[in-house]
């Protein structure tokens, strides 16, 4: 979630980026897109890249091996595309080889070959360097065949091979940073080492203000924008000021307070798309808590009418997941057991576990039923939710707290579970692998903050894992969902849609939902 701290532009910067954005007249930089981001990059090495706005610039530079459309299986080989790697077969249940496109440099001319590839795969190994990506690809070695040919060889079989071996490592140059040791990756990430093969190049990064990327003219890449020029921002509300002053072009997503007033220029469309965020109200159950009791939890979630929530808090077309997942991943099913909303039946969960309603107040045993919830306070919208939800609970005698708290505090109190609820987001990969390390017994040490543990779960999401087959792996997860929903370890609340703001000198707008920028390069910018 954005930052919620109110910034703006010296008049001399604000000036220059209205140059940027081309007015009706023509322009010498009417063939560049100005794009805002909330929040700013702390490095461009891909391995290094922990923020979305991070991914969203270092992706136009660096390429994968191959590319998986938004709609595509990662389950399914013939959904995927070539990029680095013209094709691809596999060896055996282990081994996959990888033909590398011929021709290709990187942006200082020099030639990209397969030990570019051995050692990108070892930079993203390496624990020093702590990537996102080090829990997917630990096992997966990489074998030079020859200068144009490499096997990527897997500790073990698995459906998801593919998917491991091209999703998640970007290939940097071995030329570059081969000679330098790990740490010296995490101490140097000079705008003069960031090379890549991609579309664009780096030609310069005025920290903390803007960055620029020019079109790079190689390896066949041809962009319908010529330069890509990002001006960061802090806040959600100054960024949509600068949308609105058409001092930039676009906006990954106007805060909904905003849309209204953003819709109303003649000069911008809203370009709606549907996030592949989810939110959700998790519990510590720890067993010494009232939350560490089914029954509470099943209660709790019984009594908030999360259909009627959701909308009003995130926005116009947000929808109640299924789930711990956004609308977009491929297991999302009708069939997936919820608990819905019942005040009734929330009462005689209670009554059933014997707590008493005292007046206003729910107790057991002299134990009042009262919980805090943490929230970021960088969040408004989180902050909003903890809010309404308190207040929901308060009618059906529940006492809540909120406790908000800035996001490196709240991170740091979910590793260390200091907390009874928090309201939390993730963002959706292609795979739904990722719910194993939120929702498992597996995944104490990662995700699952709140130590959900069912053996069953675990189990159903173990098999479904490891199924090879799209139909049957989804209704394996199907199945293990509905159990976990049963349980409510969790309230799933929110999946929303994102609303891109963008001026209408932008043609031919894309956007995939799980990497906003992936189609940039096919856009257009016309001079109005």
């Amino acid at each position: 979630m954005p930052i919620s701290l109110r910034s703006s532009l010296p008049l001399l910067l604000l000036t220059l980026l209205a140059g940027w954005a081309c007015g009706p007249k023509p322009c010498s930089e009417c063939d560049t897109l100005v794009i805002v981001a909330v929040g700013q990059p702390s490095g461009l090495l891909p391995p290094l890249v922990f923020e979305t706005v991070g991914r969203d610039i270092s992706d136009r530079i660096f390429e994968r091996l191959a590319d998986l459309p938004a709609d595509g299986s990662p389950l399914d080989p013939a959904d995927y595309r070539p990029a680095l790697a013209e094709r691809w077969e596999r060896i055996d249940d282990r081994r996959w080889r990888f033909h590398l496109r011929q021709g290709v440099t990187w942006h200082d001319g020099e030639p990209f070959t397969a030990e570019d590839v051995r050692f990108s795969f070892e930079m993203f190994s390496d624990p020093m360097v702590d990537a996102l990506a080090l829990a997917s690809i630990q096992g997966i070695t990489v074998e030079v065949v020859d200068g144009s040919t490499v096997d990527i060889v897997f500790p073990s079989a698995g459906p998801e091979q593919l998917y491991d071996a091209t999703y998640h490592v970007r290939i940097v140059p071995s030329h570059i940073w081969g000679g330098m040791a790990p740490d010296e990756w995490l101490a140097d990430t000079a705008t003069s080492r960031i090379i890549g093969t991609g579309p664009y190049r780096l030609t310069s990064w005025d920290q903390p203000i803007s960055l620029r990327l020019d079109a790079s003219g190689m390896n066949g890449h041809r962009p319908a924008v010529n330069a890509l020029v990002w001006n960061f921002q802090s806040d959600p509300d100054a960024a949509a000021n600068l949308l609105l002053s058409h001092a930039v072009d676009v906006m990954e997503a106007v805060p909904p307070p905003r849309q209204e007033e953003v819709a109303a220029d003649p000069e911008i469309r809203l370009v709606p798309y549907p996030s592949a965020v989810y939110g959700f109200l998790a519990f510590n159950l720890d067993g010494r808590s009232v939350l560490g009791r089914r029954a509470v939890r099943r209660a709790l979630a019984q009594a908030v009418d999360r259909e009627v929530i959701a909308p009003a808090v995130v926005g116009p077309g947000t929808v109640v997941p299924k789930g711990p997942m956004s609308r977009l991943l491929w297991v999302n099913d009708d069939g997936i057991a919820q608990l819905s909303f019942d005040t009734a039946a929330a009462r005689l969960e209670l009554v059933a576990d014997g707590w008493i309603l005292d007046g206003t107040q729910w107790e057991r045993n002299g134990t009042a039923l009262a919980f805090d919830i943490l929230v970021p306070s960088t969040s408004r919208s989180r902050q909003l939710m903890a809010e309404v939800l308190q207040e929901a609970w308060r009618l059906q005698g529940v006492r809540v707290t909120i406790t908000s708290v800035d996001f490196p505090v709240f991170l740091e109190r979910l590793r260390e579970r200091r907390f009874d609820s928090y309201i939390g987001a993730f963002l959706d990969e292609p795979s739904a692998r990722g719910l194993a390390d939120q929702w498992t017994t597996a995944g104490w040490d990662m995700g699952n903050y709140g130590r959900y543990a069912n053996p069953v779960f675990d189990s159903l999401a173990l098999l479904a894992n490891a199924t090879a087959n799209a139909a049957d792996a989804k209704r394996l997860w199907v199945e293990a969902l509905s159990v976990l929903n049963e349980d409510a370890p969790a309230i799933f609340l929110f999946t929303p849609v994102n609303v891109a703001g963008v001026n209408q000198r932008i043609e031919g707008v894309t956007i995939n939902p799980y990497a906003w920028l992936e189609d940039v390069a096919t856009w257009g910018v016309s001079a109005r």
